[in-house]
């Protein structure tokens, strides 16, 4: 009797072991991806689906260190312009494959000459790609690159098996992806959900607890937490801050916050199309105009719920890049009118595009009243945001909101988005000193000197103000109080590795 006991004992021991891996995890994202193609992809909530999907070279640590991933180790030569990376011999693309450097090798060169790719400025100083032998990465520069590693802790390093490449149609990438991660793509419902499920033969399964992923894009944050409390999600990502204090008092819930990398900002287009010929933002003082009727700490209490802190430049408070000589402007509507006086305009009239999210709508009609009281009239055009995304890089905007999920390295906050060539430079701006100055910020090692690189920058860029800051974005969550060993990373991604739910 006492060993049946022990068999039955063991049995339920055994289905409670298969019930914990095979659980669904649901994460509720504030928009719909874009394309599922690293090369190609551009969206902050595109990133956390392939944090779980595809594998990179190198990944952070939450305190921003470099750690491994599919590359074990990493050195360069004495002069920095080559750098050798030591890759794992155990680890599969998702069609079965094996990953080795002749693959990571045909991610790089798709990543740095596909028409389309987003990473081009993120690898323009990678000269040639070699593999040598399977285990072993060989990256040449055309000159020193203070950000390669950082940048390939990101899209840029985001391996997927190298067949799909084939095919004529390069959408096919994106619409079935196969990566090397911890889960491997199923299905996707665009507006709707985008599921994977684990991958057994990933090289740590054994940290993965959950067979299923489901991402659910719910763009409304009160319908997101009202999923969460109803238990139609398990975490939701961007919290709307004014509900955390509910949410920190709720018995069934957790509230868990970082502070981040990136940034919330207003983008002018200047010289981007038809629609920036006649766009009265294109002279920099009506940009100052707006920019001077903004109330910012008003935003970060009335709808930030005090975690929005105010922001004036690119780089975070944390940073070591982030500059004392460029205070946050106050609120200042007789200098703002004035500033229209002086380009010649009493009243401006202009579209504000924006991600149709309840956050961002409400700093949106906030926005709107301010800039009426300088003599800026806003119509609002909210814009499911991937969609918004492609219509900027297309020059369809005058003035539109953008959020940035900031980068480890200080130049992935700026190059993009400032240089004339940049990828993310959607509004055309273009100054060669700026760029003169942010391409040798890109060479220097040490901190001090390429602080000072920035800090010249910096001083153009808030005079002219191809863009306007509005706070620095943190990265509030919820989930439900079964999570267990979720931690928050400063890049706001969602790290599944030894998150479980309790009994």
């Amino acid at each position: 009797m006492k060993k049946l006991g022990s068999v039955i004992s063991a049995a339920v021991l055994a289905l409670a072991a298969g019930s914990a891996v095979a659980q669904e995890l649901r994460i509720g994202l504030q928009e719909d991806p874009d394309v599922l193609d690293p090369a190609r992809a551009r969206t902050y909530v595109g990133r956390i689906v392939f944090t779980s999907l595809c594998d990179k070279l190198v990944d952070i640590d939450p305190k921003l260190h470099i750690v491994p991933q599919l590359a074990t180790s990493w050195t360069w030569n004495a002069d920095n312009t080559e750098l050798t990376m030591k890759l794992r011999g155990d680890a599969l693309f998702h069609d079965g494959s094996k990953f080795d450097a002749a693959a990571a090798k045909a991610n790089l060169d798709r990543a740095r000459t596909l028409p389309d790719s987003f990473r081009k400025g993120e690898l323009a100083s990678v000269q040639d790609v070699q593999a040598p032998d399977a285990q072993t990465l060989v990256l040449k520069l055309k000159q020193p690159d203070a950000t390669l590693l950082y940048q390939l802790t990101d899209r840029a390093g985001m391996m997927m098996s190298p067949a799909i490449f084939n095919d004529k149609d390069t959408n096919a990438v994106g619409r079935k992806p196969i990566c090397s991660g911890p889960y491997k793509f199923v299905e996707r419902v665009q507006n709707d959900r985008i599921v994977l499920e684990k991958f057994d033969k990933y090289y740590d399964a054994k940290s993965y607890q959950f067979s299923k992923i489901t991402f659910l894009p719910i763009p409304d944050t009160t319908v997101r937490l009202q999923n969460l409390r109803s238990g139609g999600l398990d975490i939701l990502e961007r919290l709307n801050p004014s509900d955390a204090p509910d949410v920190k008092k709720d018995g069934n819930l957790h509230f868990s916050s970082v502070a981040g990398l990136g940034f919330q900002e207003i983008v002018f287009n200047q010289n981007n199309g038809e629609r920036a010929k006649n766009n009265p933002f294109r002279d920099e003082r009506v940009r100052q105009a707006l920019s001077l009727s903004i109330d910012r700490d008003a935003i970060n209490e009335v709808i930030g719920g005090g975690i929005y802190e105010p922001a004036n430049q690119a780089f975070p408070p944390a940073s070591p890049y982030h500059s004392d000589k460029f205070p946050v402007p106050k609120r200042d509507v007789a200098k703002a009118k004035a500033l229209l006086k002086q380009a010649g305009l009493t009243q401006v009239k202009a579209e504000l595009a924006f991600g149709n999210n309840t956050t961002t709508a409400a700093i949106a009609e906030m926005m709107q009243a301010m800039a009426r009281e300088a003599g800026i009239e806003l119509s609002l055009r909210p814009t499911d945001y991937a969609a918004l995304l492609t219509q900027m890089r297309g020059g369809n905007f005058e003035v539109a909101l953008r959020g940035w999920s900031g980068r480890p390295d200080p130049d992935g906050n700026v190059y993009p988005f400032i240089t004339c060539k940049g990828a993310l430079n959607d509004g055309e701006y273009c100054n060669p000193k700026v760029d003169e100055f942010l391409n040798e910020a890109r060479k220097v090692p040490d901190e001090a000197k390429r602080k000072a690189l920035y800090e010249q920058a910096e001083a153009i860029i808030q005079k002219e103000m191809p863009d306007a800051f509005l706070y620095f974005q943190p990265w509030p969550f919820a989930m439900q109080k079964k999570v267990k060993g979720f931690l928050p990373y400063p890049d706001g991604m969602i790290r599944l590795k030894g998150v479980t739910f309790s009994n």
